[in-house]
């Protein structure tokens, strides 16, 4: 069984799910974006979830052969590494696509939280986990006793997770990771890139840890500065914060430290 990172191969990871990773890697996607093949021993047909990014056809061409019949695809969130592959996608299989928004969804309705869906012999239940961008979600998806959860970009096999300033946000990714670490810790964690751990609980405490240490570390630079979270800039605490960083990550460092001093001035 091949290992993660396997390029343009079906890699197998629970008894219903499998991953073919994009060869896209860079700074925010690691080793590239992994698309998911979900489908209970059986069933006649699969879901997919994220597509990949533009100029996919062959990573399409190679999830859909593993897949046949691809009943459903599902988006974990609007980030181009995982939609630019829907118009390819809708084109090779026919299959709906639902996400929470409206903008990539193709012949269905968006997603709703909490919703419930019966597909390729599993039960997925669609949860709303914004913070890394507003429209994040996760997929619970169970069957005969297993559990597995896709958290998009909201947990990663590696690293930590960037907050997209546009419409992320501390405050919700905080409640996001508590609201997974309480309902799935003990399922099988399909991350949107990095490779994937038997259980979701100690890498959700982990960034749950990650984020306060982080807090921390803003406050003090904060007051090292003689600033508050409102007078501060953010690239001037990152000079500070992430000296240690390697300054391509920088940018991405960024967005985050916004995020966080947005959140400070919230308190």
């Amino acid at each position: 069984m091949p290992a993660h990172p396997a390029y343009g191969e079906v890699r197998p990871v629970t008894g219903f799910a499998s991953v073919v990773l994009r060869d896209n890697p860079g700074a925010m996607e690691l080793d590239g974006t992994n698309t998911w093949i979900l489908r209970a021993p059986g069933s006649g047909t699969a879901v997919v979830v994220d597509p990949g990014p533009p100029k996919s056809k062959a990573h399409v061409a190679t999830v859909v052969e593993a897949a046949g019949d691809v009943e459903l695809t599902l988006i974990t969130h609007r980030h181009h590494d995982h939609t630019g592959a829907i118009k390819t996608a809708v084109a090779q299989t026919g299959a709906p696509v639902r996400a929470y928004l409206d903008k990539y969804c193709r012949g269905a309705e968006p997603l709703a939280d909490g919703e419930v869906i019966e597909a390729a012999g599993l039960t997925i239940t669609a949860w709303h986990t914004p913070g890394h961008t507003g429209d994040s979600m996760s997929f619970l998806v169970e069957h005969d006793g297993e559990r597995a959860i896709l958290t998009g970009d909201t947990i990663l096999g590696a690293g930590t997770t960037v907050l997209d300033p546009k419409d992320g946000g501390l405050s919700d990714y905080l409640a996001s990771l508590d609201r997974l670490i309480a309902d799935a810790s003990d399922a099988v964690l399909l991350p949107g890139h990095g490779p994937d751990h038997p259980e979701l609980g100690p890498v959700a405490q982990f960034y749950r840890q990650h984020r306060e240490e982080r807090l921390d570390q803003i406050r003090g630079v904060l007051d090292d500065m003689g600033k508050t979270a409102g007078q501060a800039k953010p690239m001037a605490v990152v000079r500070k914060a992430y000296a240690d960083v390697d300054k391509k990550l920088w940018p991405a460092a960024r967005m985050s430290v916004k995020a966080q001093l947005e959140y400070l001035r919230g308190l």
